[in-house]
């Protein structure tokens, strides 16, 4: 009898089971993500408009005449914004005042910049604080203050806010000071009370003798390129959902 042949048929290798959701990716993703949107959302909704303003009030400071100051200030203190106005003021003594130092940084070149109080006569303010100008790093040389100079200096300038510090924002010390801060100022430098809310940045030489102190109102070429870094972050942002979608479909697949 013969025995028939059947040919033998390996059994199917078992589709492996879907794996389950990825629920630590899709919380790491979201985070990213909301992070990524909230970026571009700053740059394009805080950082741009702020940009903006500052730009066109360059623009407009730069086109208007100088005009007194004391009764701009009045104005001020009825609730008046009056910031990039162009004035201008006679400062008796202003040469040779004590001034405090303002870290900055100016076309890549550390130093810092001379504040310093004018005593005004207005409705409601008795000073305002005059920012003097840049000084190099390099310059260690100072004018000796002297109190007793009373010497008129006509100042034409720009007002302008002070700065608003963050976290990472150095404290201020005796000699150095990181912020344009009008109370604290005022109160280092004894101003006569009340002091202006606004800083008069010079544009002219509060002391000719002093060539190393150069009036810097505005920074040099100010750059607005808010909207293309907000354009980088969603893009970003777009990037990551892309991938992320990717990774999510191949993992539920197996």
């Amino acid at each position: 009898m013969t025995e028939s042949w059947e040919p033998q048929v390996a059994p199917r290798a078992a589709r492996p089971a879907p794996k389950g959701f990825p629920v630590g990716l899709t919380i790491a993703a979201a985070i990213a993500f909301i992070i990524l949107i909230g970026l571009g959302g700053w740059q394009l909704w805080i950082r741009l408009p702020q940009k903006e303003a500052l730009l066109a009030g360059i623009a407009r400071a730069e086109a208007a005449k100088p005009v007194p100051l004391e009764p701009v200030l009045d104005g001020v203190a009825f609730g008046r914004k009056e910031e990039y106005t162009r004035v201008k003021v006679v400062c008796r003594g202003l040469a040779r005042a004590p001034a405090l130092e303002l870290y900055d940084l100016r076309d890549g070149q550390m130093g810092s910049r001379l504040i310093s109080a004018c005593h005004v006569v207005t409705g409601y303010y008795n000073s305002i604080l005059v920012d003097r100008g840049f000084i190099p790093g390099t310059v260690i040389y100072r004018p000796l203050p002297d109190t007793t100079n009373l010497d008129p200096v006509e100042v034409t300038g720009v007002l302008r806010k002070g700065d608003k510090g963050n976290f990472m924002t150095p404290p201020a010390t005796p000699t150095r000071w990181y912020l344009h801060d009008a109370k604290a100022m005022a109160a280092a430098l004894h101003a006569d009370p009340p002091v202006a809310p606004l800083f008069l940045m010079a544009e002219t030489s509060t002391n000719p003798d002093f060539k190393a102190l150069v009036p810097a109102p505005f920074a040099l070429n100010v750059p607005n390129n808010h909207l293309q870094y907000a354009l980088t972050w969603f893009g970003l942002a777009g990037a990551l959902a892309g991938v992320y979608g990717a990774a999510v479909f191949k993992r539920m697949r197996g």
